[in-house]
């Protein structure tokens, strides 16, 4: 065993549900007895509350004690792995270390305390630092006017392509004609998922031998059918379109509209604007960007701003500055395409994003995205040096926040697949990066280290796959076999991702053990 692998031993608990522990007269929390005064006040719980709203019996909730509650969150916190134990590259994508002070901003007892349906004359606060957040946003991307309703990226792709079919159907009147979206092959999923929502063919441009988007595809495919052109700047394999300008007018000429995946925006933030180069709308993914937590499917916050001709579109409230200087929400916008997420938007995240941008200011933000690009680059130049490991596409080019390194031919030498180095990187006490995408290039690994990983600890990451490397050449099913020292052991994929059996909850587990004598 290595020194690097010898690190990391996660912890193995055996936990029963805490239905299972409990006690009967046992108990965490009395809840005190209310006062007289306040009963004098309001009146007393029997009379606050109509009879037949009362419970009749207790709930059927586990009796236990707070240390019990406490250990035993613990003990599965310790058989899981986050980006507080060690390197996470799945990076700004879904987890980056997110200051602790952001999440305490998030908590204040004058965020959480108020409610969507409160007078607007009761939450000037909170309605000012939405109303401020959506300038500095607005800033950030080059874009005029912005919400900050929709709940995440993908939400905010859907509304950036209702908003671009709204300007086709009211501005340009060639709604029915501009039925197609273009989209490069190296997107993320979601964005021809979005585009087909909002009633659109899906135009697939592929990508040319540098792993750009190839400006000739972009002119054979535009035309009077082009509703617009989803873009992301830098791509994902981590590079730069520095045809940009060009593939904007080719677009623009022929009618169509940009759209900017700002999935990627951790890489150009204070250093490039979309709207600089050309893009009409952007969506900016704040929980990756900008610090909150997000494996797993949320919460999220995905903001889009337009340009000027699009902003009678956006949905409605919009946040307004009165003459007196107080705020309000409006929603006497006849030509918006509606409201996208209740009420206004994910709160919480954007608490979390405007405290990230306060914090670290104009200079900050480009620092942020200096770190960023120069940490994918130095593992990108390291990677590409340990055998079985390629750096495909644009080799010459500088990667920016993220680089996707080839295993194709470790697979061709040793059998030793993407999959198989991911999970064990987990023996590491690294978590594993993303597989398998972008699809233009085989057996990816797509490695995001953000500006948070230090020197150290890319050192560490580089020194496992190093091993994983000799490990794959000389005893490659060491590796094949991964993880070893994780809670549990190597999962059967089919049976983990089929509905059928795949098992959400330790209760689900057991029904099917007594069903199924085979299943270990």
């Amino acid at each position: 065993m290595t020194k690097d692998e010898q690190r990391y031993k996660q912890a193995k608990w055996d936990v029963p549900l805490l239905f299972e522990k409990s006690t009967p007269g046992q108990i965490g929390h009395w809840f005190p007895v209310p006062e007289d005064a306040i009963v004098q006040e309001v009146g007393s719980v029997d009379e606050l509350v109509p009879e037949n709203m009362q419970r009749k019996k207790h709930p059927d909730l586990p009796e236990i004690s707070e240390p019990q509650i406490v250990r035993h969150f613990i003990r599965l916190s310790q058989m899981n792995y986050s980006v507080t134990q060690g390197t996470y590259p799945l990076g700004s994508c879904t987890m980056k270390y997110n200051p602790v002070v952001n999440n305490r901003c998030a908590s204040l007892n004058g965020f959480t305390n108020i409610h969507p349906f409160q007078d607007t004359s009761t939450i000037q606060g909170a309605l000012e630092l939405m109303w401020e957040l959506e300038k500095w946003l607005g800033e950030l991307s080059g874009m005029d006017a912005v919400t900050l309703q929709p709940a995440a990226g993908a939400q905010g792709e859907l509304t950036g392509v209702l908003l671009i079919r709204e300007y086709h159907r009211c501005i340009t009147k060639e709604c029915e004609q501009r039925s197609e979206m273009l989209i490069p092959d190296s997107a993320h999923g979601t964005n021809p998922a979005s585009a087909a929502m909002a009633g659109f063919d899906v135009v697939v441009l592929p990508s040319s031998d540098e792993g750009l988007v190839d400006t000739e595809a972009v002119k054979d495919a535009v035309g009077p059918k082009t509703a617009g052109l989803m873009l992301t700047n830098p791509n994902t394999i981590g590079v730069f379109e520095k045809d940009i300008e060009e593939i904007a007018a080719t677009v623009h000429d022929e009618g169509g509209l940009l759209y900017y995946d700002g999935a990627n925006l951790n890489a150009i933030m204070g250093m490039t604007r979309p709207g600089d180069m050309g893009f009409d709308i952007v969506h900016m993914n704040l929980h990756k960007t900008m610090s909150t937590p997000h494996g797993g499917g949320g919460p999220g916050a995905g903001p889009v701003g337009v340009k000027d001709k699009l902003a009678e579109f956006l949905p409605i409230p919009r946040i307004v500055r009165k003459a007196d200087e107080s705020f309000d929400l409006k929603y006497n916008y006849p030509n918006s395409i509606g409201k996208v997420h209740g009420f206004f938007g994910n709160f919480g995240v954007l608490v979390r994003a405007y405290s990230y941008i306060y914090a670290l200011g104009a200079d900050g933000l480009k620092e942020a995205s200096k770190l960023a690009v120069l940490n994918a680059n130095y593992c990108a130049r390291h990677i590409e040096e340990i055998q079985g490991f390629k750096l495909p596409y644009s080799q010459d080019a500088p990667r920016k926040h993220e680089c996707v390194i080839s295993a194709q031919q470790m697979k061709e030498d040793t059998g030793v697949t993407a999959m198989h180095i991911a999970k064990r990187l987990l023996d590491f006490g690294v978590h594993a990066p993303t597989v398998y995408f972008p699809q233009i290039v085989d057996e990816a690994l797509m490695i995001e280290p953000t500006e948070t990983e230090s020197k150290e600890e890319l050192d560490t990451f580089i020194s496992a796959l190093e091993t994983i490397s000799e490990e794959a050449y000389e005893t490659p099913e060491k590796v094949k076999n991964a993880p070893h020292s994780t809670a549990f052991r190597k999962l059967d994929e089919y049976r983990a991702a089929h509905p059928r059996t795949l098992t959400l909850s330790w209760r689900m587990f057991q029904e099917r053990l007594s069903k199924d004598n085979d299943e270990d």
